[in-house]
């Protein structure tokens, strides 16, 4: 890719295009024209940079998604507790829906069937917070008295699907929003549980736990 200014500034231009279009008309409806038209470009600028509208949309999921992810990767540095790591949780899931990348992924995963392009820029886009959230859930699983159960990586990866299954059935309640139990909710007493565990009841987990 060209490093030429003018250029950079074409395909932000029509990344950022591509989201708002996704967000705004649904991905049933994006194609290179309505893509040109909400970005105010030529649509012949699509193919030129980007091959096809698939492309486009690949390398919109992995630009934005890694800008987001960008955005908390200091926040989860510096988890020290389950808790904290489900507040930052709460931050991601409030500040991704009102940004309306939680709807841009439901669609991309729904059109993801039967398209390797877009299928792979899902995955890729999921991958991307899968690499920033394992490091902190390592770190709390080395001096958990339950670490010894859990293998970060499949956590990590049984957490993220958790969290997509969770957006993308949001839309789905029929009962008021305020009636329904949030479910990261449901993880705080076990979160607390974890974390309030002294010295004395960690080593009598660990104890029960290897069966000594």
């Amino acid at each position: 890719m060209s490093d030429d200014p003018r250029t950079l500034q074409t395909r932000r231009r029509l990344v950022d295009a591509t989201m708002q279009t996704i967000r705004e008309q649904g991905i049933a409806k994006l194609s290179a024209r309505t893509i040109a038209t909400t970005g105010g470009v030529n649509q012949a600028l699509v193919f030129y940079h980007f091959g096809t509208v698939d492309g486009l949309v690949a390398e919109a999921c992995r630009v934005t998604t890694a800008e987001r992810v960008d955005r908390y990767r200091d926040a989860l540095a510096s988890v020290t507790s389950f808790g904290a790591l489900l507040d930052v949780a709460d931050r991601v899931r409030a500040d991704e829906r009102e940004a309306g990348n939680v709807a841009v992924l439901a669609q991309v995963l729904a059109a993801s069937h039967g398209n390797p392009a877009l299928a792979a820029a899902a995955g890729e886009a999921i991958g991307l917070w899968s690499a920033a959230v394992r490091p902190a859930l390592q770190r709390l699983l080395e001096t958990s008295p339950v670490g010894e159960l859990f293998d970060a990586d499949v956590l990590t990866d049984l957490a993220s699907s958790a969290f997509v299954g969770i957006e993308l059935m949001e839309p789905t309640r029929t009962v008021d929003a305020a009636a329904v139990e949030d479910p990261l909710a449901r993880l705080r007493p076990v979160a607390e549980l974890l974390d309030g565990l002294g010295p004395i009841a960690r080593r009598a987990v660990r104890s029960v736990l290897r069966g000594r």
